[in-house]
């Protein structure tokens, strides 16, 4: 599994297909024996309701960020997760700071929440589109730096993964989204521009990576143009994590006043309910 990422890097030096060392049928078994475990662990981070996961997900178009977050997250208990995806800002987020809005959706103790874009959307598109220039990103990069190690602090750990597809594969999925019917409702208009300025969000992920890449949350730079692979990436990411963390289940707010099992569980159940008054 390829290593979180350098503070420098180049993205086209990074692979962006599986390794040859793992077959599509060895990654699919694995990925659901991952989830079976993952499920225990989210049950008990819920339960322990002291902690929590943020997950970033952040890639070009077409990198596959909702194919992701359904297989990874498919079968587990949806009471202690969310997703929010994050679009154009409105009039309202755009009248405060670019966090503003960020800082309403992190996850409460004891949920796996899931950003699909994030608040580096502030210093990746908005640079693209020269909306903030280069000072004003500086600032936004230390902003984004303090308040992730704010979410720490608080007891959120953070998984940032980076979905790298290539060029040709982002091509095939954008052209898929003109043929196939089940496909067209993701089709817009920008599409074929956003893939044209492809070097230039690519310089500015690769600034994302240098300047907001701490060892307590590195990136991690996910080859992604196989779906499979990519999803078994980041489940094992996420049970390594939740594995480190090692939630436990609380004890009993009764303590010592939990009735044994046997006869004196069984009187209880037998005690008639007082009639109504």
């Amino acid at each position: 599994m390829p290593r979180s990422a350098p503070n420098s890097l180049l993205l086209h030096d990074l692979p962006t297909q599986a390794p040859e060392s793992m077959s599509k049928a060895e990654g699919l078994k694995a990925t659901e024996y991952l989830r079976t475990e993952i499920d225990e662990l989210q049950a008990r981070l819920y339960a322990e309701n002291r902690r929590s996961v943020l997950v970033v997900l952040q890639g070009m178009d077409a990198s596959g960020k909702d194919g992701l977050i359904r297989r990874v997250f498919q079968g587990l208990n949806p009471q202690g997760i969310r997703v929010h995806a994050f679009k154009e800002p409105t009039d309202e987020e755009l009248a405060h700071d670019f966090l503003w809005r960020v800082h309403a959706q992190v996850p409460r103790r004891g949920m796996i929440q899931v950003f699909n874009r994030s608040h580096y959307e502030d210093v990746l598109i908005t640079r693209v589109l020269g909306l903030v220039d280069a000072a004003e990103a500086r600032r936004r990069f230390t902003d984004i730096n303090a308040f992730e190690r704010a979410l720490q602090n608080a007891g959120t750990t953070l998984l940032k993964f980076y979905l790298h597809v290539s060029e040709a594969e982002q091509r095939r999925r954008l052209e898929e989204r003109v043929s196939d019917p089940s496909k067209q409702w993701k089709y817009e208009a920008g599409d074929e521009a956003k893939a044209r300025q492809w070097p230039a969000y690519r310089r500015m992920y690769e600034a994302v990576f240098r300047h907001c890449n701490p060892a307590s949350c590195p990136w991690h730079i996910v080859p992604a143009d196989q779906n499979w692979y990519k999803a078994y990436y980041v489940i094992k990411a996420l049970r390594d994590t939740l594995l480190h963390m090692n939630p436990q289940y609380p004890a009993s707010p009764l303590g010592h006043k939990l009735p044994k099992k046997g006869l004196e569980l069984a009187r209880i159940r037998a005690t008639p309910a007082a009639k109504p008054v």
